[in-house]
């Protein structure tokens, strides 16, 4: 029963709920970072290589026939997801960098006013209040 009762108070506390929308928003970043690559990114590169498309590049150990598949190294998709990889690294630093930086900022800046120096006239009377504490009461 203390089982099912850590559990609940796991999933109940949040963060459950926490990383399933950072999985959910982890995924949907995903697709728009492989589209950037897919239809941005690798586009221009090849252009710049002479026309080459990356994900075509293979390696072929056996040819295909008849109703076997062909046998390739596909080194084009592994470059494909390796530049994926970096761009949502890169991504995720910058992210990371920015907030580490406003909590930086949030812990030097001070909490409040601070305190001005006492003025003569608070001097002099918390002078008379600690010599008044001094003095008994007859």
């Amino acid at each position: 029963m203390s089982f099912l009762k850590d559990f609940k108070e796991f999933a109940i506390k949040g963060n459950v709920i926490d990383l399933a929308v950072a999985v959910i928003i982890g995924a949907a970043f995903g697709k728009i970072v492989s589209s950037l690559v897919n239809d941005i990114v690798m586009p221009v590169i090849g252009l710049l290589i002479g026309g080459i498309d990356f994900t075509g590049l293979k390696i072929v150990l056996k040819e295909g026939t008849g109703d076997v598949k062909e046998v390739a190294i596909m080194y084009g998709q592994f470059l494909q997801n390796v530049l994926d990889f970096l761009i949502i690294a890169f991504a995720v630093f910058v992210v990371v960098r920015a907030y580490r930086n406003m909590e930086r900022k949030e812990e030097q800046a001070p909490a409040g006013p601070s305190p001005a120096a006492p003025t003569n006239e608070e001097q002099l009377l918390a002078e008379i209040r600690d010599l008044l504490k001094e003095k008994p009461i007859r």
